[in-house]
């Protein structure tokens, strides 16, 4: 499979066309659709990895099923630990809120 066919196979299966996916990694709109005729460059194909949540070795090498990046429990309360989301910093009101969110349906399960 080539890198394209990986690109727009991952792309599809997060729901989000070539077009969205070449936007959110700062690219050209069309950007990827080149990727037919040409192999992309290092850097845009670390971008759109990491947009797609997966390693460039798995772009190139189109094995899927071991790029997903395992997801990763973390203790909400540990200060030590950046929280993000689509790569960017959550604010510490914004994580403040996931917590209390978290906390109330703890309680309830709690309660129950």
């Amino acid at each position: 499979m080539s890198i394209y066919e990986q690109v727009k196979t991952l792309a599809q299966e997060r729901g989000l066309s070539l077009q969205t996916l070449a936007i959110k990694a700062g690219m050209g709109i069309n950007s990827i659709y080149s990727w037919q005729k040409k192999d992309p460059s290092i850097s845009r194909l670390t971008k759109v990895a990491e947009i797609l949540n997966v390693s460039v070795d798995s772009l190139i090498g189109g094995d899927t099923a071991a790029a997903t990046k395992k997801s990763q429990q973390v203790d909400l309360n540990d200060d030590d630990v950046i929280m993000t989301f689509e790569g960017r910093p959550i604010p510490p009101e914004d994580l403040a809120y996931i917590k209390r969110i978290l906390g109330s349906s703890d309680d309830n399960a709690k309660s129950n």
